[in-house]
């Protein structure tokens, strides 16, 4: 089983290309940006040293099913998936926010909250809840993209006062996170899934507000099984999540949260493949339908550069 942790493609109009964590972005033009879903993995802020068989087909179509699948709701820049692990969409200029949604109270919002917050992002939170507790109505929690380090927490009135964004666009972006948050909701019920939270981002193009990057994958949401929530719920037991979290559960247990003095533990071929194996099984219950692998025929990268420089024949 291949992964693809890097590559280096030659596309025509090729400006630049950024690595980042997981993607790599490549802009074309002034108008085009081609996303390459890698099989690099991430957790605590660090891109683990073995990828993932098929974790980017894996990210890229469920990313790309969601896009289509609100794009009635919210104007987003996808144009195409030319390959498995490819998507093509339109330039826009980001904004430098993460609009995270809450239907539930869980995760870093739990902990918090376990210490005695009572406060989270400017927006205020009931005495008396447990963990993964569903919220009265879903709560926006927006972080600040850091360039280097942890994104930070920060209300939306201190987003408008610094002018990190203006008050008009906010607002389009807190309308649209709540519609998208409802859509997939709804989506994710119909598969008996619980959509818990999960993070949007988005840009400005010729004066109006677009959705990003990626949605609803299980980079970066978190679901809980529908059967059984309540039962565990009630019993304080945790829930059977569809997440990533696993990842950094192996890894809490092996001693490494990326603090000073912490060594990363072996990645071998086996846990590598263990993990594809989560992945797809996430695919599978996200989008109801069967992982079809794609063929590779022994050059993930090539295969990707052929049919990129395909579809952009076409154009």
């Amino acid at each position: 089983m291949k992964a693809l942790t890097k590559t280096e493609l030659s596309l025509p109009g090729q400006k630049s290309v950024y690595h980042g964590k997981v993607r790599d972005v490549y802009n074309l033009g002034d108008d085009l940006l081609v996303m390459v879903a890698t099989d690099r993995i991430s957790a605590f802020d660090v891109i683990l040293p073995k990828g993932i068989p098929f974790k980017g087909q894996v990210l890229n179509q469920i990313a790309a099913s969601f896009l289509d699948a609100t794009a009635d709701i919210v104007p987003n820049w996808k144009l195409a998936t030319p390959d498995p692990m490819v998507t093509v969409g339109l330039k826009a200029e980001g904004f430098r926010v993460e609009m995270i949604i809450r239907g539930y109270l869980t995760g870093s919002a739990w902990r918090e909250y376990k210490n005695g917050c009572r406060e989270l992002c400017g927006v205020k939170l009931p005495d008396g809840m447990r963990e993964n507790e569903k919220f009265p109505e879903p709560i926006i929690t927006p972080t600040t993209q850091a360039e280097e380090g942890h994104d930070e927490n920060i209300s939306k009135e201190e987003i408008i006062r610094q002018g990190i964004v203006s008050r008009e666009d906010y607002e389009v972006m807190e309308r649209y996170t709540r519609a998208l948050f409802q859509r997939g909701t709804e989506i994710a019920a119909q598969k008996g899934l619980i959509l818990v939270d999960t993070k949007y981002e988005f840009g400005k193009r010729d004066g109006k507000v677009i959705l990003i990057d990626e949605i609803h994958t299980p980079d970066s949401s978190r679901y809980f099984y529908k059967e059984g929530y309540e039962e565990k719920f009630l019993k304080g037991e945790p829930q059977r999540q569809l997440s990533k979290e696993f990842v950094r559960q192996w890894l809490i247990e092996h001693n490494f949260m990326n603090q000073p003095g912490q060594t990363m533990p072996e990645i071998t071929d086996e846990y590598a493949e263990s993990v594809s194996e989560r992945y797809i099984e996430l695919y599978e219950h996200i989008t109801g339908e069967k992982f079809c692998p794609a063929s590779d025929e022994g050059d993930i990268e090539a295969r990707i550069q052929r049919n990129v420089a395909a579809w952009l024949s076409t154009r």
